[in-house]
């Protein structure tokens, strides 16, 4: 083996860390052929538990390369590899043919995983014979494959790790924050019923009704509280149930803005609504998720205006729900729609976690998508894109 080939495939050993396994796969099989002549190649995995062969990955590079439909790719040699755990090679049988895409030499190298095993095939048609050389550069490209699997298979193991870990986090971050938003409306309602129910102290009627409005609006949050966390765990196992009749979203949209600025004379609304034609939606559910995104934008950019406006067709409707308030820190918006996610610091105001989760669901049951742009200092805009579903394919 000259100096040259060593450092070269030593060089590969550092690939995986900068790219994906494929890329990887191509840097040394590419870098393989100016000093190792083939055709075809494939790399055969057997993981447990299913116990099969499989091609991972295939290149057609040489004189088979415009018949890769017709050309071996060398299965039987790998199953035969696989089986005994050894180098198997094989030739043509027969007379020589004057079509080389008829005559492979085949060449299988088997190698360890973790989680299985596999088999790195070369294919030449035509011939020659590999020779003693071959063979052992052959065995290095075989070892250099399996180092690349094994980052995959550890890249992937460490990844899932991370995800395992980051749910966990969020779950655990749930639960403290669950438990502070559940104690504090018990703690207003049961204060304010207490200080109401004492027989030593008379409260005159504005101070009760005060009290009495504090303990209804405190149970309004509770409520709300609780009904997120059951659409919540009802979406996530695929239970909530949708009823979808003929809707316009811009009579949807008109109503519910006039009863929530009818609650909060205070809310800055500014409606650019194209007339919707009549789909299929479940009318309350979709002004849930409009609802929340408003009360979002109040709860977040209190001092902004809010736009809402709805354009499209016969076919797609799209709407879209901006302010001009602080924006989100765009780290964060990878795991935005995430449930439980709730992005660090921001403001400090209450939240579960749950709002934007469930209306991701809720869009995506009504074979929509939700998307957020956002420019810290600038606002943000959620953007619903919604298929328009007539009535007779409901």
């Amino acid at each position: 083996m000259e100096l040259d080939n060593l450092e070269l495939f030593s060089k590969l050993n550092d690939a995986p860390e900068k790219e994906n396994w494929k890329k990887a796969l191509d840097a040394l099989f590419l870098a393989l052929r100016k000093m190792f002549v083939y055709d075809n190649l494939a790399v055969y995995l057997v993981e447990q538990p299913k116990n099969v062969p499989e091609a991972t990955y295939a290149r057609a590079v040489g004189r088979g390369r415009s018949k890769e439909a017709e050309a071996s790719w060398g299965e039987e040699i790998a199953n035969q590899a696989i089986a005994s755990g050894r180098i198997v090679s094989s030739r043509p049988k027969g007379n020589r043919s004057s079509e080389r895409t008829a005559m492979p030499y085949l060449l299988g190298l088997p190698f360890d995983l973790p989680t299985g095993n596999g088999v790195l095939v070369f294919v030449r048609f035509g011939g020659p014979e590999y020779s003693g050389d071959q063979m052992a550069l052959a065995v290095l490209a075989a070892a250099q494959t399996a180092r690349i699997f094994e980052r995959r298979s550890l890249q992937s193991s460490m990844f899932q790790l991370e995800q395992a870990r980051h749910k966990a986090q969020l779950q655990d971050d749930f639960i403290a924050t669950i438990s502070h938003e559940l104690h504090t409306p018990l703690g207003f309602i049961k204060g304010y019923a207490t200080s109401l129910l004492r027989s030593d102290t008379t409260w005159d009627p504005a101070t009760q009704k005060e009290f009495l409005t504090i303990i209804d609006e405190e149970s309004d949050h509770l409520l709300t509280l609780i009904d997120r966390m059951l659409d919540s765990a009802r979406l996530q196992s695929g239970n909530m149930v949708m009823d979808f009749q003929p809707v316009r979203v811009d009579a949807l949209l008109r109503d519910l803005i006039q009863r929530l600025t009818a609650r909060d004379a205070a809310m800055e609304v500014t409606l650019d609504l194209k007339t919707a034609p009549l789909t299929q939606a479940d009318s309350v559910r979709l002004a849930q998720v409009f609802s929340n995104l408003i009360e979002n934008a109040r709860k977040y950019a209190p001092d902004s205006p809010i736009v809402i406006s709805l354009d499209g067709g016969q076919e797609m409707l799209v709407a879209t729900i901006s302010d001009y308030g602080p924006g989100i820190p765009t780290e964060h918006l990878p795991f935005l729609f995430e449930r439980f996610y709730r992005v660090p610091g921001h403001g400090g105001k209450r939240g579960t976690g749950l709002g934007l989760f469930i209306c991701k669901q809720i869009i995506l049951a009504h074979q929509g998508q939700i998307t957020v742009k956002t420019t810290p200092g600038k606002g943000t805009s959620f953007r619903i894109e919604l298929p328009v579903r007539q009535a007779q394919e409901g």
